[in-house]
């Protein structure tokens, strides 16, 4: 009987005989010793009774193999057919072994194809974001900025809306023909510790002075634009050909406070934001038909995009007294449902929203020359993603009607009021409710100055000027010494470093020096400063005393405000009617 033959009498499936060579990683037909072996499965041999030609004339049956007659070669294990109980332990069967060959294969293949998707991948994505970076438009700053927000420091961005007409569909807005002006301009203060935010509204018809602006050519030269007094605050933008730089300049002069960067946004950046998230909610507190901004809506909440959300902000005749300011009323409505849209989870969860957001925002918004890349945007919105929204506090810049005007056309600057917003804002003070874990860190400083005093005598400090005006180190040590008796105190020189608030260091043991000499130059706790003391020229320990920024001369008190100054405000997390 030959081997098929066996394979029958023996109850295996022909397809057993075949088994794998580890030297060639083929399966190959098993046969006797002396047969020859193929390297693939070929057609079946006949019977043969006899002497015909291929056949094994004259041979006897080769004897069937057991296991120790081949000991080099494994037998495969046996296939159990359905139904057959399980084999005895230790009994082996003749199928073949599944080998690791054939999952190597896979695997090779499955990372080659996820190595080819990671790649497409992130080709995609780079080619996507140099395609946002494409969208985007930027502005010389023209030195007009600090040169670009810093991530552990306060961040004051310029928002400029500006009514040039623009786009299609815009025609029946803004001054026909007009460069466009700075019409809607907001101060965006986020605080140090991103804890809080203050979005200040700057009157378009405020009068201010407008200093001279060196701006940036289209050709690479650049041109001072003249400066001018008592005028609109808009005119800082697009008149006498003005660019962006020269309102953040304008804003620097009027309040002191010296914007990190600024985006302009123009009618489109209105309508494409507010389709983009779906729509933000308003409410109105009365009917509302202005014919002049094309705004249409009954009383009560709606939820606004596009053409609809631009009237909204345009709207100023059928609000309030009918002005201005009663039209940045309804822009702070607006952008605070902006905001609370732009952090609710049905925008942030939506893969699809947020690229469109992306998409929209790049081509919306024309930024300054230190925010010219998504990645620089995306770092910015990280730093304002911190932000809860009801910790963002809306107001508008303290203002009287101009006293020179019969008939009321501008504002400006209400003097008793608008310098402690300005300061406030400037000392990092927040105009919402301090959080719990803000008021430990205020009582903490508060705690500084509470204790004994050292006698004036006592108190031995370095003075450093690291900001102030040239020689105010010299004339704080004269002061000291001759008007408030603090002898062993001297002069050393410029501090390593520039600091925008005086600070003074002091050891654990010095607290008692330190508090005195707080109290003669009217220091805050914030600026107390537990730390070590330094050798002075005597070699004997000192307290360091660092005139920063903030100093305004020998024997003017430091002191900081802690409370934002009571203005009329809102906060973004709560919806307000306008009426």
């Amino acid at each position: 009987m030959d081997a098929q033959g066996r394979g029958r009498a023996d109850n295996i499936d022909p397809a057993d005989q075949w088994v794998l060579n580890p030297s060639t990683g083929e399966y190959e037909l098993r046969l006797t010793p002396s047969a020859p072996q193929s390297a693939v499965p070929g057609p079946r041999r006949p019977r043969s009774g006899g002497g015909s030609a291929g056949g094994a004339r004259g041979r006897r049956p080769a004897p069937r193999r057991e296991e120790s007659e081949t000991p080099s070669r494994e037998v495969p294990a046996q296939r159990r057919r359905r139904g057959e109980p399980e084999p005895p332990p230790g009994r082996r069967t003749r199928r073949p072994v599944k080998t690791k060959s054939k999952a190597k294969k896979i695997l090779l293949w499955t990372g080659g194809i996820m190595a080819f998707v990671l790649v497409a991948v992130s080709a995609a994505a780079y080619l996507y974001i140099q395609h946002l970076n494409d969208n985007i438009t930027s502005v010389s700053d023209d030195g007009a900025s600090t040169g670009g927000f810093s991530k552990d420091k306060a961040i004051n961005i310029l928002l400029i809306g500006t009514d040039k007409r623009t786009g299609k569909g815009n025609e029946g807005y803004g001054d026909a023909g007009s460069v466009g002006h700075a019409d809607t301009n907001i101060l965006l203060h986020l605080s140090k510790d991103r804890s809080n935010a203050t979005a200040l509204s700057i009157p378009r018809d405020l009068i201010v002075n407008i200093p001279d602006c060196p701006t940036k050519q289209p050709d690479g030269s650049e041109k001072v634009i003249p400066g001018t007094d008592n005028v609109r605050f808009n005119t800082s933008l697009g008149q006498d050909g003005r660019t962006p730089s020269c309102t953040v300049r304008t804003v620097t002069e009027l309040t002191g406070i010296k914007p990190d960067n600024f985006m302009v946004a123009d009618f489109n950046a209105v309508k494409t934001l507010t389709e983009a998230v779906g729509g933000v909610e308003v409410c109105l507190g009365k009917n509302i038909d202005d014919p002049d901004s094309h705004l249409k809506l009954s009383k009560g909440t709606h939820n606004i995009s596009g053409e609809q959300a631009l009237a909204f902000v345009r709207t100023r005749h059928a609000v309030g007294f009918g002005g201005d300011l009663s039209r940045i009323g309804l822009q702070q409505q607006f952008l605070s449902a902006l905001m609370r849209k732009l952090s609710s989870n049905s925008t942030l969860s939506s893969p699809t929203k947020m690229l469109k957001l992306a998409e929209t925002g790049t081509k919306a918004l024309t930024v300054d020359s230190q925010l010219d890349s998504i990645g620089k945007l995306k770092d910015l919105g990280l730093e304002l993603g911190k932000l809860n929204p009801k910790n963002l506090t809306f107001t508008t810049v303290p203002v009287v009607d101009n006293p020179a005007e019969k008939v009321k056309a501008t504002v400006v600057l209400n003097d008793s009021k608008a310098p402690a917003v300005f300061q406030a804002i400037k000392d990092d003070v927040s105009f919402s409710e301090v959080k719990k874990k803000q008021k430990a860190a205020k009582d903490a400083q508060a705690a500084r100055l509470k204790g004994t005093k050292a006698d004036a005598s006592e108190v031995r400090v370095r003075i450093l000027n690291g900001g102030a005006v040239a020689g105010s180190a010299q004339e704080t040590l004269q002061w000291l010494q001759n008007d408030e008796g603090v002898l062993k105190s001297e002069n050393a020189g410029n501090a390593p470093a520039e600091l925008s608030k005086t600070t003074l260091e002091y050891a654990p043991d010095q607290a008692a020096q330190a508090r005195r000499l707080a109290a003669i130059m009217g220091l805050s706790g914030s600026a107390m400063k537990p730390g070590k003391s330094v050798t002075n020229s005597q070699g004997l320990p000192a307290m360091t005393l660092t005139l920063g920024k903030d100093f305004k001369g020998a024997g003017v008190s430091l002191t900081t405000p802690t409370k934002a100054p009571d203005v009329d405000k809102s906060t973004a997390d709560k919806v307000t009617c306008a009426k």
